[in-house]
């Protein structure tokens, strides 16, 4: 019974790579995290190398896993409370100071008191978010005028700048480099664009790598201008059957719960709710 911490990739995926994939829903981050790292390398959001770590319950078997990419906060998979009070006891330990800490609503919270408890940083509750998963999709009835398409190279400014726009309204910390991670979600196939009967571009909807049968939407966005039209809503149906093209059992995303427009939203595209997520930022 313990943690396990490592800055091996390798080593992460073959002491709880079955148990990411056995929850894919309650694990989404880390495992779309874990994907990007795969694909573009350790240093993929930040020059520090990242940390991993495995738990194992009482009974010897994975139980919770959790890993963070500086300068990012922790991230926690699915793990008891107990795990995540033992995490932070360990990380205090070992002289680490994450300025957040992200996962599951009770398993966050139960970090920051324990961190709290062990180091004397106080914490906050930074936003809370709900995460759905997708039961049978209800496209809008009378969608907007336009269609849906892939974002292209010629897009890289317009998404650059969205991508930093969306982080910004969101209060979450926007890329190091919005034209690389532009560049890398052109490429990678991830982002649509709504673009209307005018060629004009006015939203902008990602979508995760399918992995372990699991797609998580996000961002999406749509300049304040352009909001009230509908095209967030028609977007967020093609972006999602492009998930489902690419390999994806289930669809997931997460919505800011201060935010009633989105969540019914999303709800009446199909989407029904799982858990709840918090964020804590520490002071």
């Amino acid at each position: 019974m313990g943690w396990t911490l490592t800055t091996s990739l390798d080593d992460f995926r073959t002491a709880a790579g079955e148990f990411l994939a056995a929850d894919p829903a309650e694990n989404t981050v880390l495992l779309t995290i874990l994907d990007r790292l795969t694909r573009d390398g350790l240093h993929a959001y930040g020059d520090r190398s990242p940390v991993f770590g495995w738990w194992h319950g009482p009974d010897g078997a994975v139980a919770g896993a959790c890993l963070r990419t500086p300068p990012y906060g922790q991230r926690l998979g699915r793990m008891p409370a107990v795990a995540a009070e033992e995490l932070a006891r360990r990380l205090a330990a070992d002289g680490e100071r994450p300025d957040a800490v992200g996962g599951e609503h009770g398993t966050a919270l139960a970090f920051a008191a324990e961190w709290h408890r062990t180091t004397g940083i106080t914490w906050r509750l930074d936003h809370t978010e709900r995460l759905f998963r997708l039961g049978e999709l209800t496209p809008p009835p009378a969608p907007p005028a336009g269609r849906a398409r892939l974002a292209a190279p010629a897009d890289r400014e317009t998404v650059a700048q969205w991508l930093v726009d969306f982080c910004v309204e969101a209060e979450l910390r926007a890329p190091a480099d919005p034209f690389a991670d532009a560049d890398q979600r052109i490429a990678a196939e991830t982002l649509l664009l709504w673009e209307t009967d005018g060629r004009r571009v006015v939203a902008l909807a990602g979508a995760s790598p399918a992995v372990a049968g699991m797609s998580r939407i996000g961002p999406v966005y749509t300049p304040p201008a352009d909001r009230g039209h509908g095209y967030a809503s028609a977007l967020t149906a093609a972006v999602t059957v492009h998930a489902q093209s690419r390999g994806a059992d289930e669809v997931l995303l997460y919505t800011d719960l201060s935010n009633p427009v989105s969540n019914a939203i999303y709800q009446r595209l199909g989407y029904r709710p799982v858990n709840d997520a918090a964020e804590v930022a520490f002071e």
